[in-house]
């Protein structure tokens, strides 16, 4: 069920936030906890309610896991800790492996029979996002940092749907403490104001934005992927044009995660700061899909030493963070590239640290973002030939002067398109900082609380500028129907 479809905005969403307001105001908030877990399940069987068996089962096989390593360390039994988490570390990438890459590693062993395929192999949805979860829950048990739960607490923590299907990647240190908290699941009059202001700044930037932005990208991909010849005004047209679509279908499903949760007073931490704002890759990747570059810092790249063994270690400790990182983003030589890339341009940010340089601010953000959009032609493309070849188009390959028609530039309609798109990603402020300036409180967690002073500040002007952007965000629905997210397929 998407965030962006009738049936969630007018069935689901007015259901169970009705269920929860009833149970809240009878005092049975223990029960809010069910029914959510529920509710979720629900929203999650939807697309393909077989799926329901594995997602349930994951859940339940890993939080008798967890609850077995805790008392295999307790009992002073660490060395069968160990072999638990391992286990179901193995169990996690197991499935995940099987689901999104067995096709993939099946095509790249010469041994194997060409003739076999894995296409029936249906991708179930949000398994990169509720594995990683729980790996994470494990190797913490094993850790002892931890504290007590109940399955339901549990269930919810995995399942809840705000971010069940394509994040934010959510850690059980931070959720777990809001269920068990006394205004857990508390309805307020200023969290359903400030979650609905969220939802629809993120709804604007789905339906509006990234669909609208989303015409300009596949002709100009498609032709790529066909072996059509672009100009180099076409290359970089399409090239913009998917990297702020990217951003915009993200960015918007963050922000309607986040603004789910508040209607139901839960914080979801924050997964983009203006990343589009970054003069250097280390900056970006500190402001981009930032609960997956934690995960991966905190999960992969420090027990892999981190920068605790040595230059040499810690660069290929990153080539390799990055890498892994790209081939989680999908089963293809395209999001391996795009992640080597990223990591040995983060390298080079690191070399150039070391050594002093400091390019001044503009530069920096003009180099950080063509590095970015280029990166994306590889992220998006179908094959490794077609972004070379549009890569290779954009700086020159195919002459700096256009020919023909350009049957795959949008003219006019575009350019306009990518101006409002650039105006919006390196001046407007960020959703945090909006909805901050209209309540004057954070709305997110890893955001301050109290937010600090912002230069900007809403208030009944920011209110109606909401109301705006929601209501052309409800027209653009009814007149263009809805689009999955881009991330589904991660």
């Amino acid at each position: 069920m998407l965030f962006n479809s009738f049936p969630f905005l007018l069935g689901f969403l007015p259901a169970v936030l009705a269920g929860a307001f009833m149970l809240d105001a009878m005092g049975a908030r223990r029960f809010v906890l069910v029914w959510l877990v529920a509710a979720s399940l629900f929203f999650y069987g939807w697309w393909n309610p077989p799926f329901l068996g594995l997602l349930v089962g994951s859940v339940l096989a890993n939080f008798a896991l967890g609850r077995g390593i805790v008392r295999a360390n307790v009992a002073g039994q660490p060395r069968l800790g160990w072999w638990l988490t391992a286990s179901g570390v193995a169990g996690n990438l197991g499935a995940i492996g099987w689901f999104k890459y067995a096709g993939f590693f099946w095509a790249i062993i010469p041994s194997l029979d060409g003739n076999f395929t894995f296409t029936h192999i249906i991708l179930p949805l949000g398994i990169s996002f509720f594995t990683f979860q729980q790996i994470a829950f494990l190797v913490d048990c094993n850790r002892g940092v931890t504290k007590p739960h109940s399955l339901p607490e549990y269930a919810l923590f995995v399942t809840f749907f705000p971010q069940l299907i394509a994040g934010p990647i959510v850690h059980h240190g931070d959720m777990l403490p809001q269920f068990r908290a006394l205004d857990g699941f508390r309805l307020k009059a200023v969290g359903l104001a400030m979650g609905f202001e969220i939802f629809l700044i993120g709804l604007f930037k789905k339906v509006v934005l990234a669909d609208g932005l989303a015409v300009h990208v596949q002709p100009v991909f498609g032709a790529a992927a066909s072996g059509d010849p672009l100009t180099m005004v076409e290359a970089w047209g399409g090239a913009l044009a998917f990297s702020f679509q990217l951003y915009f279908d993200f960015s918007g499903y963050s922000d309607m995660a986040m603004g789910l949760a508040a209607m139901f007073g839960l914080r979801l931490p924050i997964n983009f700061d203006s990343p589009y704002k970054a003069t250097s890759i280390i900056e970006f990747w500190r402001r981009w899909h930032m609960t997956l570059s934690a995960f991966l810092r905190d999960y992969l790249y420090i027990p892999l030493g981190g920068n605790r063994q040595g230059s040499a270690r810690r660069y290929t400790n990153i080539a390799l963070t990055m890498v892994l990182g790209g081939l989680w983003h999908g089963a293809a030589w395209t999001f391996v590239f795009w992640g080597a890339l990223h990591g040995a341009l983060l390298i080079v940010n690191h070399l150039w640290r070391v050594m002093g340089v400091r390019l001044p601010g503009p530069v920096g953000w003009v180099l950080t973002f063509l590095a970015v959009c280029v990166g994306w032609v590889f992220f998006r493309a179908e094959s490794f030939d077609a972004a070379w070849a549009m890569v290779w188009t954009m700086f020159g390959g195919q002459g700096f002067t256009a020919t023909g028609p350009m049957a795959a530039f949008g003219g006019d309609s575009q350019v306009i398109a990518l101006a409002i798109a650039l105006i919006w990603v390196v001046a407007a402020p960020n959703t945090q900082q909006w909805v901050a300036g209209i309540h004057g409180r954070s709305v997110g967690l890893d955001a301050e609380d109290p937010p600090r002073r912002y230069a900007w500040a809403a208030g009944r002007v920011g209110a109606v500028a909401v109301g705006v952007l929601g209501g052309a965000a409800i027209i653009r629905l009814f007149v263009g129907g809805y689009s999955e997210f881009l991330y589904f397929q991660f």
